[in-house]
């Protein structure tokens, strides 16, 4: 009888977190342009998906029967949906970098509830998916809503997709030429391979990272300088 209460439980559980991912797919469907665009004036009239998928969040803690897969498809989708409530919390404005509370900036609020706990953006970002997964491309999955920021993708992560789906994010945000200028022999690129340098050279340099993405291959010897990043806010 055990037995069968615990399948009962873990199909309801698993049928409750395909179901909330699906209204979060949803919503970026309907609200988040191909090239990364948020319609946030349409979010802040209609908020209902996202509240019931804040509402799952704060319910739900992933736990180790988990795959890896799952739990960092989870953690990037509340890293998102989190990030989309701190701007609609604080709209109309210009940039992420306009709020703050009690002297705090945007990331280091603490707001984001995930199963009864309360967390700080870059405490998702830099304490679990940097250090718990060890994955890059990490950073073309959260979202810092801003113009220089790697688009926000119109689909919501799940076990099945999102290595391939954070894969296709990376080519993307690589080869996309209004976030980093590569030629053969010149690259301008994203401050994000600055800041976040030690997470893209733990296999090679920043150029053999780059070449396993790059449409133009990278003479290994090229000088890397960086551009200046685009705060402004990714919505219409």
């Amino acid at each position: 009888m055990k037995k069968i209460l615990l399948v009962i439980v873990t199909l309801f559980a698993l049928s409750n977190t395909n179901a909330q991912t699906a209204i979060f797919h949803n919503l970026l469907q309907n609200n988040v342009t191909k090239d990364g665009i948020v319609d946030y004036k349409s979010l802040k009239q209609d908020p209902t998906e996202l509240n019931s998928y804040i509402s799952y969040l704060e319910k739900t803690t992933p736990d180790n029967s988990w795959s890896k897969n799952k739990q960092k498809a989870f953690w990037i989708n509340a890293y998102n949906a989190y990030t989309l409530k701190l701007i609609l919390d604080n709209y109309p404005l210009k940039s992420i970098t306009d709020i703050k509370e009690n002297g705090l900036i945007a990331w280091k609020i603490p707001f984001a509830k995930v199963g009864g706990k309360t967390y700080t953006l870059d405490h998702i970002e830099h304490t679990i998916l940097r250090k718990q997964f060890s994955d890059p491309k990490i950073h073309v999955g959260v979202n810092c809503a801003s113009g220089s920021c790697p688009k926000l993708g119109n689909k919501a992560f799940t076990e099945k997709n999102v290595e391939a789906e954070l894969t296709h994010l990376m080519k993307v945000f690589v080869n996309d030429t209004s976030r980093n200028k590569i030629t053969e022999n010149n690259i301008q690129i994203s401050s994000i391979f600055d800041w976040f340098k030690e997470d893209f050279i733990k296999n090679g340099t920043i150029i053999d990272f780059l070449n396993k993405y790059s449409e133009t291959k990278i003479n290994p010897e090229v000088k890397i300088s960086y551009l200046k990043y685009d705060w402004s806010l990714n919505g219409k």
